[in-house]
């Protein structure tokens, strides 16, 4: 048999740059919300996304004060600050202790992380670069979010630091995001991906697969898009269904029928062999082991995902 050809994952990348391993940490500071969300664009978010408009248990755990970038002041910048150290340093300890982790890259993950003044956002990357040993960020938003003026800060920083926009593109067929109560456009979220890129920035696009009435082929053509722009990295999930969503209704109505394995699987498969070599990959599936997920059943067991996409890529020569 011969050699497989390794996949270039985000690890692989970031240690041939950096001669080591760097970890993502993960950060979600209170606060931060979505225009899909709050009213500006939509309400009640991707049909896939829980919020606060479904689970009022949400709504306890979480301050009702909400971020936007038309806010004059933020009385709670210096609580989020606190916040962002305190989740930073608790999550660096823990894989300090697990890996002998030693370089860090401070993720920005949860809701819009560019939705907020700029000021706010300033604040609080400027505190997450400053950490020990932290070499980058990487900020999760929508291309409906970002400004010139974010990207421009953030090129300045690029100049020192490893920074990445992480864009949730989900597809490329306006009906698709219609459907989805996505609140964005083909035409806006390439015209945002291709300035990110113009500045000199690195972008990561996250790609759903199985998502209301799309087929293989439609899948395989946001995939193709998506590499048009020359991103520098992708994300894939599978689209499956939570409690206390839209998709929840439509899915108990009969209306929505989750991606199977089988499908996922080799939508993947076709997806990589499809990859150029310098693009990398941070994520090849997703799913949820507890009480929340409704369906699929396959996405509640990451390791099983795992080896059966490992295994019908090394039957096609590749090594994730």
């Amino acid at each position: 048999m011969s050699e497989l050809k390794n996949v270039l994952t985000i690890g692989r990348y970031l240690k041939n740059k950096f001669g080591e391993k760097v970890y993502k940490v993960p950060v979600s500071i209170s606060g931060f919300t979505c225009p899909n969300i709050d009213g500006t664009v939509a309400r009640g978010g991707c049909s896939f996304c829980e919020n606060d408009s479904f689970s009022p248990n949400l709504q306890e755990k979480k301050t009702k004060f909400k971020l936007n970038p038309r806010i004059n002041n933020n009385p709670y910048l210096e609580n989020q600050l606190k916040q962002l150290e305190l989740q930073f340093l608790a999550t660096k300890k823990r894989l300090e202790n697990k890996f002998g982790a030693k370089k860090f890259i401070v993720y920005f993950q949860s809701f819009t992380n560019t939705y907020a003044p700029f000021d706010t956002l300033k604040a609080l990357y400027e505190k997450a670069l400053s950490f020990d040993n932290v070499l980058g960020l990487s900020i999760g938003t929508r291309t409906d979010c970002v400004t010139d003026e974010i990207l421009d800060f953030l090129v300045e920083k690029s100049k020192n630091k490893e920074i990445w926009v992480e864009y949730g593109i989900q597809s490329f067929f306006d009906e698709t995001l219609v459907k989805i109560n996505r609140g964005d456009n083909v035409s806006n979220m390439k015209y945002w991906i291709q300035r990110t890129k113009e500045k000199g920035l690195n972008v990561c696009g996250h790609l759903i697969y199985g998502l209301p009435d799309e087929n293989q082929e439609m899948m395989l053509e946001t995939f193709r898009q998506t590499i048009d722009l020359k991103v520098d990295s992708i994300k894939f999930h599978p689209l499956y269904v939570v409690k206390n969503t839209l998709l929840t209704n439509e899915f108990k109505k009969g209306k929505f029928t989750p991606i199977s394995e089988e499908l996922y699987i080799d939508t993947i498969v076709k997806s990589i062999i499809n990859l150029p070599s310098n693009i990398s990959v941070q994520r090849i599936t997703a799913g949820i082991d507890d009480d929340t997920l409704l369906s699929p059943n396959w996405c509640r067991d990451k390791h099983t995902q795992m080896k059966n996409i490992r295994l019908a890529l090394q039957k096609e020569g590749f090594n994730y």
